[in-house]
């Protein structure tokens, strides 16, 4: 099929072609998946072709503000990718976990070793990692490496030193995944409701428990009554799905410290953070890194081109023989896209500049979107290029319209679900626009971003809706 450039149309059959082969995949939306194509992309830039409407057909060019779920982190078709991939197909293969793999070694080395790029917060003597398809299936893996920790596999009975810790913390508003172990560190019914979910009771029993987030004295008051039954606490350092919330300075650092205070686990979820904030790991402040016993990166990692996650935890914690294996554990050419694109992030400074480009993009964002439709918006949050605006109640009604308008103003962003309801007295949070770009979109490109958001708010706003 031959894609039309920007401005012109496709044929009746080429429409009809993607319409019914749309129709074969599963929509998991309910409906209320977007009806448009994208036809080819490169760099920040992809061309799409509405589905329906009047201008059902025409191509036109649309910015990435979004990165694909916050993934593709060098955009379409990057030539470092491209290279990679090749040089990868070329010599790598594709051993299992069963096996050592140069290719993989190179990237574990490269991250770990004595002089690895991580290895002042994660230093080869004291962690260990793991490699899986994606977040959902790296964080069922860290939920098994706490589950594995308080359990005697030779007796196969729980430890007597850990059999009163079955108290998993988890945050308001929070996402982990989909999967069916991690829907019980959801406090959504939405997700829950209809499906089984882990026994509460018994020697074998996971008690979880939800805290609003960055809320520094519930979390104290929680600790000090509940800490000697807590087995671990699952945290993103900023939360995502829930309206892109930033915790105050100082609160998960204070976090990490009472969890190393009553022996409890901390788990970092940063599956969406990893190299989106200004620094490659959301889990630091002023101080620097901010420890932790399992961290899961993922999202980026991946560098748009595979889908992949690394899980990284204490050496002393693992899971029972062969019961973690996995055929995607590090595979060599996953391993060689994802070593070439941390070289290429890090000697490029991309991840460093997105702390004060971010900064400068949520002023834009407040200046020439917030105040100009103070009726539609309320806020800006984010850190880095990781950026939320949150919805007031009567644009969160009209989340397909917005987005529709969004796309003919030739400008791609996600919506996240917002946290909702919260306990204690705390405010509802509203739905959020993710304003989440590629780390190669530099400053001309974050202030085009914001120009056309502003002209598709305007044209949803002229529509009457």
């Amino acid at each position: 099929m031959k894609v039309p450039v920007a401005g012109e149309t496709l044929g009746a059959g080429e429409l009809a072609r993607l319409r019914a082969g749309l129709a074969l995949q599963m929509d998991h939306y309910g409906g209320g998946r977007l009806p448009f194509v994208c036809l080819q992309a490169r760099g920040l830039v992809q061309h799409m072709a509405a589905l329906e409407g009047p201008d059902a057909g025409r191509v036109v060019e649309v910015m990435d503000a979004s990165g694909g779920y916050a993934s593709a982190c060098l955009g379409a078709g990057h030539p470092r990718m491209q290279e990679a991939l090749r040089e990868g197909l070329e010599r790598t293969g594709y051993v299992t976990d069963e096996l050592g793999s140069l290719e993989r070694i190179l990237l574990l080395e490269e991250l770990f070793g004595p002089q690895g790029r991580w290895a002042d917060r994660f230093p080869g003597n004291a962690y260990h990692a793991s490699g899986r398809n994606s977040g959902s299936e790296g964080l069922e893996l860290a939920l098994r490496l706490v589950l594995e920790s308080g359990f005697d596999r030779r007796r196969l009975v729980p430890k007597p030193e850990r059999a009163e810790r079955r108290t998993i913390l988890a945050f308001e508003g929070a996402w982990h995944g989909w999967t069916q172990g991690l829907v019980s560190l959801l406090n959504r019914r939405h997700y829950r409701m209809g499906l089984p979910l882990p026994a509460t009771e018994g020697p074998a029993g996971l008690d979880v428990q939800f805290l609003p987030f960055g809320e520094a004295a519930h979390l104290e008051s929680f600790f000090a009554e509940h800490g000697r039954k807590l087995a671990a606490v699952f945290v993103e350092p900023i939360q995502g799905d829930a309206g892109i919330l930033v915790p105050p300075v100082g609160y998960l650092r204070r976090l990490a410290a009472l969890c190393r205070e009553h022996e409890v686990l901390l788990v970092a979820d940063e599956v969406l953070t990893f190299a989106k904030t200004g620094r490659f790991f959301g889990m630091t402040d002023e101080q620097g890194p901010i420890p932790t016993d399992i961290t899961v990166i993922g999202k980026s990692l991946g560098m748009g081109v595979v889908s992949t996650s690394m899980v990284i935890a204490r050496r002393e914690l693992s899971v029972r023989s062969s019961g973690a294996v996995s055929t995607s554990d590090l595979r060599p050419l996953t391993s060689a896209v994802m070593r070439a694109g941390i070289q290429y992030i890090a000697s490029e400074g991309l991840v460093e500049r997105a702390g004060p480009l971010g900064e400068e993009l949520r002023g834009r964002l407040r200046k020439d979107v917030v105040e100009v439709f103070p009726e539609l918006f309320q806020e800006v949050r984010g850190l880095g290029y990781m950026n939320g605006i949150e919805l007031t109640e009567r644009s969160a009604g009209s989340l397909s319209k917005l987005r529709a308008r969004l796309l003919e103003a030739g400008i791609f962003v996600e919506f996240m679900a917002g946290a909702g309801r919260r306990s204690r007295g705390l405010r509802y949070v509203f739905p959020a626009m993710r304003i989440a770009p590629p780390l190669i979109a530099g400053e001309a490109d974050l202030q085009e971003m914001v120009a056309r958001l502003q002209r598709g708010v305007r044209k949803f706003v002229e529509a009457g809706s």
